[in-house]
């Protein structure tokens, strides 16, 4: 698996090229306000993406091994000859589609799960680049709404293709670029469609669920056409280029709030309720006032912006080479190259928000990639990174 992302990543850059092409020649011909693309956003979605699948080499085995052990155990159709067929796979296709419907309204109706997926929505900008912006926590939990498949005696085989082929079709909704589509709209996500779910205006919020059908949404009450324009992020804003902290904040926030929270009753509930939800005796946290949203946007010198562009180019070599050698690594290994890649990531998103000056990043990650080479660890990682 780790190695098909990595085929695939280059088809993204190319596609995410092409769009910035297009962005710039509508800014050029003044038939756009703004730009779609901002160096330190599309960075920061590009790191979250890296960091996902590097992190995803150690947690995919949590959903692997549970999906395995629901097959071998209480599969009611394991040898059914319907998922040999090319309609026994578009049927799978279909059921995981729903699958993901449900995890992705979780995602968005339970705190703890919202913790993982809010890294998905922290972009105040809506391209190609935000698609990659995804979690490197959702696999801990993720794989429990995907069960059904196993249950219903769909191979691993078959459900690890579904699965990414769900999940390669969202890439192209991420993007303003593509306008109404007629009938296509009502049966599938599209970037209409999608554009309303990122959005934090009012009747947009948590709308439009459906991963490839958008049918999911109309069967059960969660449609929302798009109507007045979009504006993009969440409702608390990350404010950082952090990709580390884009991952911990929401949980920051739920352990802060369940510790303050008297009733051990109200501790356990700050995690399962809505997003947001407080004990009764709680403060109103403040309503939403779109008029008071900004664009965080740290100023950065040309030789900070060339400095960033050289970061993240050694880390996406460091992280192209660790997901190519991933599945033969030892899981000691695999684990300690994974820490090492998100310090540096997390030390570059610094340096771009102006906390970390560059000698201390290339200090921390010389530290880093050094300590796995005096292991023996795949010694080429530092230079590729550094």
């Amino acid at each position: 698996m780790s190695k098909i992302i990595v085929f695939a990543f280059p088809v993204f850059l190319a596609a995410m090229a092409l769009e910035w092409w297009w962005d710039r020649r509508q800014l050029r011909l003044g038939k756009v306000a703004h730009s779609r693309y901002a160096l330190n956003d599309t960075i920061n979605s590009l790191s979250l993406g890296l960091l996902s699948q590097v992190t995803g080499v150690l947690l995919k085995f949590i959903g692997l091994a549970a999906y395995a052990l629901a097959f071998e155990h209480l599969a009611l159709f394991p040898d059914a000859q319907l998922w040999k067929h090319w309609y026994g796979w578009l049927l799978a296709l279909l059921i995981y589609d729903l699958c993901y419907y449900g995890l992705h309204r979780a995602g968005h109706e339970v705190a703890l799960l919202w913790a993982a997926h809010v890294v998905h929505h922290q972009s105040q900008a809506y391209n190609l680049s935000t698609a990659l912006r995804q979690t490197s926590t959702g696999g801990l939990l993720g794989w429990v709404f995907y069960l059904p498949l196993a249950v219903l005696g769909v191979p691993p085989l078959v459900f690890g293709i579904v699965a990414l082929v769900d999940l390669l079709y969202q890439f192209w909704v991420h993007t303003e670029y593509v306008g109404k589509l007629g009938w296509f709209d009502r049966v599938f996500c599209s970037p209409s469609n999608h554009r309303v779910h990122h959005a934090v205006n009012e009747g947009y919020v948590d709308r439009n669920y459906g991963g490839i059908l958008v049918v999911w949404d109309r069967l059960f009450g969660s449609f929302q056409e798009e109507q007045a324009p979009c504006v993009y992020g969440t409702r608390k804003p990350l404010n950082s280029w952090n990709p580390l902290w884009a991952n911990a904040e929401v949980y920051a926030g739920l352990l802060a709030t369940s510790w303050r929270t008297p009733r051990w009753s109200d501790k356990l509930r700050v995690w399962f309720k809505p997003p947001g939800w407080q004990p009764a005796e709680a403060l109103p946290a403040p309503a939403f006032d779109m008029g008071q949203v900004q664009r965080f946007d740290p100023p950065l010198s040309a030789g900070q912006v060339r400095f960033a562009l050289a970061q993240y180019l050694g880390l996406m070599a460091a992280g192209t080479v660790f997901l190519w050698n991933a599945d033969a690594m030892p899981l000691r290994d695999a684990a300690l190259v994974c820490v090492a890649l998100c310090l540096a990531s997390g030390a570059s998103g610094r340096a771009l928000q102006n906390q970390m000056p560059a000698s201390r990043v290339l200090a921390l990650q010389a530290a880093c990639y050094g300590a796995l080479g005096a292991l023996g660890i795949v010694p080429f990682f530092g230079p590729l990174a550094l």
